[in-house]
């Protein structure tokens, strides 16, 4: 009895397995081969992708070694038009430092004020740190803050570097107290990279020995008045000693 019922129960799923495919065999073949013409097809974009980055990445490299920055700079151009996004951010980027060392500083803060608007990541946060020391020599100290104030932030990664440039700029306003305390602060700020904290050391020490105190400026050499020359007398040799001077006759 147990056999006879065994062979009905798997008589009743085979029908209900063969009705059940009848009612959708045809769409999950359908379903199987979009499954695999996908998995093709994303390999295939893949390794395309694989090979656009790899001739973006020789590029950049090769736009890299070019002396002239405003070849650079051009080269940089082109690879930002037609890279894809990382690669023409940071194409971007090289472009703006290109232009800046081409002495094109005008249009290459533009560009890193763009980038920094643009991207809050890595890249637009060192955009917008050269683009304020771009600005430090000549821009107003509330401007440079504004730039900077992003990354003037607690457990902001480029905190200490922002607070350099902004104690450059109490030190240009002559503020020194607000420049010494900034500086000092970032001697010993354990955060701050050894370098940044060797140059705010040296800042200190030069602001607290009065560095920063004017004293006037340096008067010009004395001149002395040319010799007087007589027109008459023929003039002697240079460094030839005078003529002796015959004695008079008895």
């Amino acid at each position: 009895m147990t056999d006879i019922f065994r062979e009905v129960e798997e008589d009743v799923r085979r029908e209900r397995i063969e009705k059940l495919w009848k009612a959708y065999g045809n769409y999950a073949i359908a379903a199987l081969v979009l499954l695999f013409l996908g998995i093709g097809g994303w390999q295939l974009w893949d390794r395309h992708e694989q090979d656009e980055r790899a001739k973006v990445a020789a590029s950049f490299i090769a736009a890299q070694r070019i002396t002239n920055p405003q070849a650079a700079a051009s080269a940089f151009v082109d690879i930002a038009r037609t890279a894809p996004k990382g690669y023409a951010r940071v194409a971007e980027l090289a472009e703006a430092n290109a232009m800046f060392a081409s002495g094109q500083q005008g249009s290459a803060i533009a560009l890193y004020k763009q980038i920094a608007a643009e991207d809050s990541g890595p890249i637009g946060m060192v955009a917008r740190l050269r683009a304020a020391w771009a600005l430090a020599d000549s821009a107003n100290r509330a401007v440079l803050a504004d730039l900077l104030k992003p990354l003037d932030q607690p457990g902001n990664a480029w905190r200490e570097n922002a607070e350099e440039v902004l104690g450059y700029a109490d030190y240009r306003a002559m503020d020194m107290k607000s420049a010494l305390a900034r500086y000092s602060a970032l001697a010993v700020d354990p955060q701050a990279p050894d370098a940044l904290r060797r140059r705010a050391e040296a800042m200190s020490a030069f602001l607290k020995n009065g560095g920063a105190v004017s004293y006037g400026s340096v008067p010009a050499d004395a001149v002395p008045p040319p010799a007087a020359s007589n027109t008459n007398a023929p003039q002697a040799a240079k460094g030839a000693p005078a003529p002796a001077t015959a004695p008079a006759k008895k």
